[in-house]
């Protein structure tokens, strides 16, 4: 999706920074950017060092929300069939550091993925870092988004308006979200 919003961007004429994780594929539209990182802690730092030069921020990573305590550099193996502990950590809330660093001409995009109170939960999220608006995912049985080109999304912006899409392409949700971008920025 997050490709997808990228390219759209793009093709419309904005220089585009995508920050994104391990398994992303070479973006080939003229005017991205790409940064690899590996961890989300490598993704906090590479948002907290362009997000002050940016217009417009959609953050659309499904970054993990814990980390291991203790991460090994080698294979843990299994030993005498001992029970292995995994320690976790809270990971940095990217979202939540930049909503706190947003400037008035700035817009902020997030996403929320949710499996349960899925409206409520987003709502909440929009508020608590400081969006202008988030696009909820759902997975629910009907929403594959994950492994699939298609996606429905409902948009809330931060005066609480819902807006829910049908199910489309990634590439036809990406204008959508463009969209609703263009209309914020009018404001």
């Amino acid at each position: 999706m997050g490709i997808a919003i990228a390219t759209e961007f793009a093709k419309r004429g904005a220089k585009v920074i995508l920050v994104c994780g391990p398994g992303v594929s070479e973006v080939e539209e003229s005017g991205i950017s790409k940064l690899s990182v590996t961890s989300a802690d490598d993704m906090f730092k590479a948002v907290q060092k362009h997000f002050g030069k940016t217009d417009i921020a959609v953050m659309a990573a499904a970054v993990a929300d814990f980390t291991p305590i203790i991460s090994a550099s080698d294979k843990i193996k299994k030993d005498n069939g001992e029970q292995l502990i995994l320690e976790l950590k809270p990971t940095k809330d990217i979202l939540l550091a930049i909503g706190k660093l947003k400037k008035k001409n700035q817009v902020l995009v997030g996403f929320a993925l949710e499996t349960n109170n899925e409206l409520e939960n987003a709502k909440k999220k929009l508020k608590n870092k400081n969006l202008d608006f988030i696009v909820l995912n759902s997975l629910n049985e009907k929403n594959k988004v994950f492994n699939s080109d298609f996606n429905q999304v409902t948009v809330i912006n931060k005066n609480n308006r819902v807006i829910k899409f049908d199910t489309k392409t990634k590439t036809e949700v990406a204008k959508d979200i463009v969209d609703q971008v263009k209309n914020q920025l009018s404001k």
